[in-house]
């Protein structure tokens, strides 16, 4: 660790070093933890594994030995290329909360941590909401793999001090231990691809000092960072999720839901990913007018972010397609041949084909998967028109 350990945080805090091998025998003694783990392992046996885990004694070696090989057979086996863009942004030697986009639950945070191993920077702790903490295994999983919790199902009088104790946590690793964080720019997944950065999540992140709103985000030293996937492995159970809550507004997605998610988003094809960090904020929230309330500046602040994951999307031409096709326009025709477009109309009816429900709705189906693939290039030339 970076610095002094303190308890205050020890209810949502990742695993210290001190702490691996005991989270390790928890693991390996859990039934469940080998039934996820033994398909995605392979060639590796159960054993080896065992054997591989046992000798981890830090969090680094657990990343390094376990971790850091896994996704990269993943990486072979489900992507044609990872890459990350704009390392210069970040690397400074100093601690950043990193907020992105979110398009996968389990693999943005992973991929990120990835790269940054591969750059040879220290990994980012990430924040996981405890609604993926389905079963106890991947709590102890996650926190020994530098996540840490974000309470969602609190009873409204003890929201305000969750939120508070977060944001110290937040800012204690950000200022104290120089340890980079990254946290989603909204809870959960902006299922249609258009991406907004929620002005609760900023709201948290100030409530150290809620009266210094700016100050507080400027102590974080924000880098907005935007994820690219070529295909979305999920889209059809984003859509079919959509159809659910348009005929049932009362809809919840259950546990078995969000596992069903998880393993399709780690499991599906991804083609090609991209990470492109933006720059800093800071010097545009020192442009900003003080003297605006407190949720104006915080607007401001969202808008920031939003523009600069905007910028460095980076397209594939089915998302051209998709534009095209839901703006009924040809603004795009020269990024993408016929065949890009006949290839993406035969995906879109493959995913379609995939949702299992009583009373399919075909065309809301592909208006949806559509508007996934088409809305971060109208966010892109909204955020070029405007600035």
């Amino acid at each position: 660790m970076k610095s002094v350990l303190t308890t205050s945080f020890d209810d949502i805090r990742p695993v210290y070093d001190s702490e691996v091998p005991e989270t390790i025998e928890k693991l390996l003694a859990d039934d469940k933890f080998r039934k996820a783990v033994e398909p995605i392992i392979k060639p590796m046996s159960w054993e080896q594994l065992c054997s591989l885990m046992r000798s981890c004694e830090t969090v680094n070696d657990f990343q390094s030995k376990v971790v850091y090989p896994v996704l990269k057979r993943l990486i072979q086996k489900t992507t044609t290329e990872m890459k990350g863009f704009n390392w210069e942004n970040i690397n400074d030697g100093l601690s950043h909360v990193i907020i992105s986009n979110h398009r996968d639950i389990v693999l943005d945070a992973a991929f990120l941590n990835m790269l940054l191993y591969a750059q040879g920077m220290d990994t980012t702790e990430v924040a996981i909401g405890d609604n993926l903490l389905i079963y106890p295994w991947i709590t102890h999983l996650v926190r020994l793999n530098k996540s840490f919790i974000v309470k969602r199902n609190v009873p409204m009088r003890e929201m305000l001090e969750t939120s508070r104790h977060l944001s110290e946590y937040i800012h204690y690793t950000i200022r104290e231990r120089n340890q980079s964080i990254w946290i989603a720019q909204r809870e959960g997944r902006a299922k249609d691809s258009n991406d907004r950065t929620q002005v609760s999540l900023l709201k948290m992140l100030t409530l150290k000092n809620s009266s210094r709103p700016i100050d507080m985000l400027k102590a974080l030293r924000i880098i907005p960072l935007a994820i690219s996937y070529e295909f979305d492995p999920c889209d059809f159970l984003k859509a079919k999720e959509f159809q659910l809550k348009r005929d049932n507004p009362h809809h919840k997605k259950t546990p078995a839901d969000d596992l069903e998610n998880m393993l399709t988003g780690i499991n599906g094809y991804k083609g090609r990913v991209y990470f492109k960090f933006g720059e800093g904020i800071n010097w545009k929230l020192d442009q900003l007018d003080l003297s605006l309330s407190k949720s104006s500046l915080l607007e401001a602040a969202a808008r920031i972010i939003d523009e600069e994951i905007y910028k460095n999307y980076i397209f594939f031409p089915f998302n051209y397609v998709a534009y095209d096709t839901m703006t009924d326009s040809t603004m795009f025709q020269s990024e993408y041949t016929s065949e890009d477009k006949k290839a993406f109309e035969a995906y879109v009816e493959k995913q379609i084909d995939k949702i299992q429900l009583k009373n399919k709705d075909w065309d809301f189906l592909r208006e949806k998967i559509i508007e996934m693939y088409g809305n971060p290039v109208k966010n892109f030339i909204e955020v070029h028109q405007t600035t």
